[in-house]
């Protein structure tokens, strides 16, 4: 009797979600060499070809479409029934996903993350940051965490602290032979770390003239996508830099950054933890949401 596995059928659906091998094995947590050959050999289990597959794309087959319609529906009844059995564990246990961005793992990292990971070291945590919105549903996540405008309105959300600021920061010694910007059009008279978005567009540099939106095209010397080689650059005196106040924070407060611009600096909505009802979720879901509120909690006390 032939026997299937349903991390086979996982690795189906992953790769039909997500039109790609290699997107695929990290949802699922395995090699794409190891997903591959996982699914040649279902195929010939099954006597059938799942995916179309060329260099440059992914597709269903019909028998393929067939397959993942029926199996879907049984597949989230056994993942149902496995939630149900783990919520009577005494001890959590099992893999979080969380899907966030880049600003907001920094952010979330030590208080967040890490603490739970001391409390319940049976948990494993999987973080995957990027920066375009995601169906935490589809894409396979048990959470994420994003600005609480941009969570999705059929989610439930916990906000994990208070309002957010952006920070605009340069070094003392860069100030010793430059004047400081008063209003953001003086960044145009001083060499600025540009950066690149995640869809390849220049970072304009946003900010608040009496409620009224103003975004500045800054110029510099060099262009980066990644916020902590911003701040090396910035923090080496190569021009002024625009960031979250919370990944240049201990910089300013050590007095290796200096703050400029900050009336012109409104706050931000406060990042969020959020999910979708579960009927039964494992133990490891539910200690997890509870440490999100005892944050959150903490954060309103402050």
């Amino acid at each position: 009797m032939t026997r299937y596995r349903l991390a086979d059928f996982d690795a189906v659906l992953a790769i039909a979600r997500r039109g790609s091998f290699r997107a695929a094995a990290l949802d699922v947590g395995m090699s794409t060499s190891a997903l591959s050959s996982a699914v040649s050999k279902l195929e010939e289990q099954l006597g059938v070809r799942l995916f179309n597959r060329t260099t440059r794309s992914v597709s269903l087959t019909g028998a393929g479409q067939m397959f993942v319609d029926q199996v879907s529906p049984a597949l989230r009844d056994i993942h149902q029934a496995l939630d149900t059995a783990r919520a009577e564990q005494e001890t959590p246990s099992g893999t979080l996903r969380i899907n966030t961005f880049a600003t907001a793992g920094r952010e979330i990292l030590v208080p967040l993350v890490l603490e739970f990971l001391k409390r319940f070291p049976g948990v494993r945590i999987d973080l995957v940051t990027e920066g375009a919105l995601t169906d935490i549903v589809a894409d396979g996540f048990d959470f994420g965490v994003r600005s609480e405008h941009l969570v999705p309105s059929d989610m439930i959300a916990i906000p994990l602290g208070p309002a957010r600021r952006h920070a605009v920061v340069a070094t003392p010694a860069y100030f010793d032979t430059r004047d400081p910007p008063r209003v953001p059009s003086d960044l145009r008279a001083h060499p600025c770390i540009r950066t690149r978005l995640p869809n390849g567009a220049l970072f304009r540099w946003p900010f608040d003239a009496e409620g009224q939106p103003v975004q500045v095209d800054v110029d510099g010397p060099i262009t980066l996508d990644e916020a902590s080689l911003a701040r090396l650059a910035v923090l080496d005196g190569l021009g002024i830099g625009y960031f979250m106040e919370h990944d240049v924070r201990a910089d300013i407060e050590a007095g290796r950054l200096v703050s400029v611009l900050e009336p012109w600096l409104p706050p931000l909505s406060p990042l969020c933890l959020y999910y979708p009802s579960r009927r039964n979720p494992p133990a490891a879901f539910k200690v997890f949401v509870d440490l999100a509120r005892e944050l959150a909690r903490a954060a309103r006390t402050r």
